[in-house]
C-alpha cells in the first residue's frame, strides 16, 4: 500500500470519531436547552470556511522550511 492510501484510510478513520463526538455534543445541546436542531445557511458557511482554513493550515505545515546550518 503506497502512503497516499495509507494517509487517507488513517485520516478516515480518526476523523470518524470526531463526527461522532460533534453530533453527540450538538443534539446534546439541543435536548438540553429543549429547542430543534437547526443551522442556518450563514452558520454552514462559517463552519465550511472555517474547515477549509484548518485544512488549509494542516497541509501548509508541510511546505514549512528547514533550518539550514551555515
Amino acid at each position: 500500500m503506497d502512503n497516499k492510501t495509507k494517509t487517507l484510510l488513517i485520516g478516515a478513520a480518526r476523523v470518524r470519531p470526531l463526527d461522532w463526538q460533534a453530533h453527540f455534543y450538538f443534539t446534546r445541546r439541543a435536548e438540553e436547552t429543549g429547542t430543534d436542531i437547526t443551522v442556518s445557511a450563514g452558520d454552514g458557511m462559517r463552519l465550511g470556511v472555517m474547515i477549509i482554513g484548518l485544512l488549509r493550515a494542516i497541509s501548509d505545515l508541510g511546505d514549512q522550511p528547514k533550518d539550514s546550518k551555515k
